[in-house]
């Protein structure tokens, strides 16, 4: 058993044994017992191998989102993310972790037409990153896929409330379940993946009251993104988290502020290209 580690002189990836048994997805599951979660599970997206690494050990739950459309790519929803594009990076990010337990976001189109589609997306992600399984948003409607997959080996997180994906179908990134029939479907949608086999349930976007019901509804964990502190965990783009972008969703706590630290960084580089002096003799290879 081995992960990858950076070399800082060279910036190249290399094996090493790991120091540590992974996080299984059964362990996942395990912490919730008898309806309730006594360590609340910690979970943030990771996109590249160095960003693992700095999470990897805080983390039990690392999601290798659909958000990196947004995030890494500049693309106005995740919609038009690839299977590719969730494969490279899932690959790295398994490279550059070796304590949390790491999923990988099915991107839309992947799944969605049959369970046969979803079975060769989903087999194709785990061979190529070596993730511990895979997310897919949709709740009654998706569990007979659910059930295929689980059947089949590949361990499945669920994902209700706001979809994103859906969001054509939704018309925006508000908060659900403010109507009894909403609120309803989507304590129904939990229960339906939870009893397919889903090992773990995201509710996102939902508003507290449904979200605490959601959570008890069911026997597995429910990761709660805009949801409530009473779920079973949390999980948040870390980009946001980080304050790497102006706006951020309501329901995100910025814990730090990356992209003026990198501003400023930038700002003093660039002065000091344009004053000659750097590269200064610290940075240069003299004659002997």
């Amino acid at each position: 058993m081995s992960t990858f580690q950076l070399d800082t002189s060279t910036s190249r990836a290399h094996p090493t044994p790991a120091p540590m048994r992974r996080l299984t997805v059964p362990a996942i599951r395990k912490r919730k017992q008898d309806g309730v979660t006594a360590e609340p599970i910690v979970m943030l997206t990771a996109y590249t191998a160095r960003q693992a690494q700095l999470l990897d050990a805080h983390c039990d739950l690392l999601l290798v989102g659909d958000s990196l459309g947004q995030v890494i790519y500049g693309l106005p929803s995740s919609v038009p993310v690839t299977l590719e594009m969730m494969a490279a990076h899932g690959a790295a990010v398994v490279r550059g972790s070796y304590h949390a337990a790491v999923l990988v976001d099915m991107p839309f189109g992947a799944y969605e037409q049959s369970p046969e589609q979803a079975f060769a997306s989903a087999s194709r992600l785990l061979k190529e990153t070596g993730c511990a399984g895979v997310k897919l948003e949709g709740g009654t409607a998706m569990a007979e896929t659910v059930a295929f997959l689980v059947n089949r080996g590949i361990p499945v997180m669920g994902h209700v409330g706001l979809t994103p994906q859906a969001v054509n179908v939704l018309g925006g990134y508000n908060a659900r379940g403010r109507s009894e029939a909403e609120a309803a479907k989507i304590v129904a949608d939990a229960q339906a993946l939870a009893e397919a086999g889903a090992f773990a349930i995201v509710a996102e976007g939902v508003v507290e009251p449904i979200a605490i019901e959601v959570t008890k509804a069911v026997p597995c964990p429910v990761i709660g993104i805009g949801a409530s502190a009473q779920c079973d965990g949390q999980v948040l783009v870390t980009e946001d988290m980080l304050g790497m972008f102006e706006r951020v969703p309501r329901f995100v706590k910025r814990y730090g502020e990356i992209a003026e630290t990198i501003s400023a960084a930038a700002a003093r580089y660039a002065e000091e290209v344009r004053a000659r002096s750097f590269p200064g003799p610290d940075q240069t290879y003299q004659p002997k």
